[in-house]
């Protein structure tokens, strides 16, 4: 297992980069790291009139929230892990606690508190400026080496049958 001193700066450096730069929503909603160390992330959504879910209002929707948890959720979970591999949510439960604030920045604080062989747990909280006071907290499971399987073997005969249902498909569609 790797062990906290083993981050250096220009580690968390580039776990900042490397962790969210192939996930688009991510990038689309701006989601950046601001601090990493083992088994925890702290994640950052600026806030932005794009992001609004409510115009009266100006709340930022419960979905970029969502969006904040899971990232920071999955981040925890591979810096606590001995090497990289894939992993997908299981599961990810949170409880709004309250609406976000408009135009205050949203941050989260992840952390993965225990690695089995196939599972990873973890919890978090999203706030503003005060951990102690939350917007909403979760808790969440990851499935380690999510596609570690290798695709089901097809006969000829079932690849013929599937190509044929699919021009089928296709032959009716409006």
């Amino acid at each position: 297992m790797v062990s906290e001193t083993d981050f250096t700066p220009a580690h968390i450096a580039l776990m900042k980069d490397v962790l969210i730069e192939h996930i688009p929503h991510a990038k689309a909603i701006g989601l950046t790291v601001i601090d990493a160390k083992h088994s925890e992330a702290w994640l950052c959504v600026p806030y932005s009139e794009k992001l609004v879910g409510n115009p009266e209002t100006g709340v930022i929707h419960g979905g970029v929230i969502t969006s904040l948890l899971d990232n920071a959720c999955g981040i925890a979970v591979q810096l606590a892990l001995p090497e990289r591999v894939s992993i997908a949510t299981l599961d990810l439960r949170i409880d709004y606690m309250k609406p976000a604030t408009p135009k205050l920045d949203l941050t989260a604080h992840t952390h993965c508190y225990k690695v089995t062989k196939n599972i990873a747990f973890v919890r978090g909280t999203a706030y503003h400026t005060d951990k102690d006071d939350p917007i909403a907290a979760c808790v969440g499971t990851f499935m380690l080496a999510a596609n570690r399987t290798l695709p089901m073997p097809m006969s000829k005969e079932a690849a013929a049958e599937a190509i044929e249902m699919l021009g089928k498909k296709g032959d009716s569609a409006p």
